[in-house]
């Protein structure tokens, strides 16, 4: 348990930041799975929609600091890989 005001201060930031961090990575996993229902769904044009909605999403949790910035790229690849091989 923490004795030092400081301390204690740390202690409800982290929770702060973990509820809010926890918020916006379901909040990004919300929006890659609609881009994999779309895709499942085979509807390109839907899944296409998806993406570009996804995108911002992906990228914000990166400059939050919620994910690593090579994981929303490779997982932004595969999913535009996904998409074009729907179209093709």
């Amino acid at each position: 348990m923490a004795h030092h005001k400081s301390a204690k201060k740390r202690i409800l930031q982290t929770a702060n930041r973990t509820e809010l961090n926890r918020a916006r990575r379901s909040r990004i996993r919300t929006y890659v799975k609609k881009v994999e229902a779309a895709i499942a769904g085979g509807d390109a044009a839907q899944a296409q929609a998806a993406f570009r909605a996804a995108q911002p999403e992906l990228h914000k949790g990166v400059s939050k600091g919620v994910m690593a910035r090579n994981t929303v790229d490779r997982k932004l690849s595969r999913l535009s890989a996904r998409i074009k091989a729907l179209g093709a």
